[in-house]
């Protein structure tokens, strides 16, 4: 037999609350029989708040026992989110796969196969790109995260806000294949600086950073990924620049 829960959320002509539907969702995936009360008028809203003491909702019940929001209901079923400031490698990780598969699909369409080393120019030169994208965002974020730890940025206030622009446009014309002769030195120059300043800061002066890789909300600690970046950007210079 199915379990039964009450839930009230918002839903009104204007508005429905994103949270009452992501509770409803959880306890139906639960094994759940939810009865969905909708408080559809401020009205509502504020009367439901006053008679059961709380300051928001949804609110989820259980047994009669009330649970609370969708946080709550999470904690409930051991599936609490992580918190705000927990690093994480997700972003950078997922970023570089959807890099690696769009470089597949460009060297399929255009060479018909993925085993020319042209693969790997897009996958570095499109990561580039997409990173780029990110600092690209919120410019003034990535530039303020960036003066944690690159050296050039802390002298000059000025290259941070540069930054973003120089490794998006260097990728684009990577992924051409053309004007090498200002990709390749710009890539060069600003990795070079980004692996030496990611160097210092990690594994010198034993900081624990945040990196600004993938813009300036960034939650992915800085380190051997930042570092990794930063030497693709070196090798993929250095090849094209024995190219010409």
């Amino acid at each position: 037999m199915l379990n039964s829960a009450s839930l009230y959320r918002m839903v009104m002509t204007d508005h429905m609350c994103p949270h009452g539907l992501k509770s409803k969702a959880l306890l139906e995936r639960e094994g759940f029989i939810v009865e969905d009360n909708h408080l559809t008028s401020r009205v509502q809203i504020d009367a439901f708040k006053v008679e059961y003491g709380v300051t928001s909702t949804p609110q989820a019940f259980i047994d009669g026992v009330r649970i609370g929001g969708f946080d709550d209901l999470s904690a409930h079923f051991g599936k609490a989110p992580a918190p705000k400031n927990t690093t994480t490698y997700k972003p950078v990780i997922s970023l570089f796969v959807v890099a690696a598969l769009m470089a597949c699909v460009i060297s399929w369409m255009v060479l018909g196969n993925f085993s020319s080393g042209r693969t790997v120019e897009w996958f570095i030169s499109i990561s580039m790109v997409l990173l780029g994208l990110q600092k690209l965002q919120d410019v003034e974020r990535f530039a303020t995260m960036f003066l944690n730890y690159d050296l050039l940025a802390q002298r000059w206030i000025r290259y941070g806000y540069i930054y973003p622009f120089v490794e998006t446009g260097a990728g684009l014309l990577m992924m051409g294949g053309v004007l090498t002769w200002v990709s390749a030195p710009a890539a060069l120059f600003v990795a070079s600086i980004g692996a030496v300043s990611v160097f210092k800061a990690v594994y010198i002066d034993k900081r624990e950073l945040k990196c600004a890789c993938v813009g300036g909300d960034s939650k992915v600690p800085l380190g051997f990924v930042s570092l990794t970046e930063n030497l693709m950007m070196i090798g993929m210079a250095v090849w094209m620049l024995s190219k010409l």
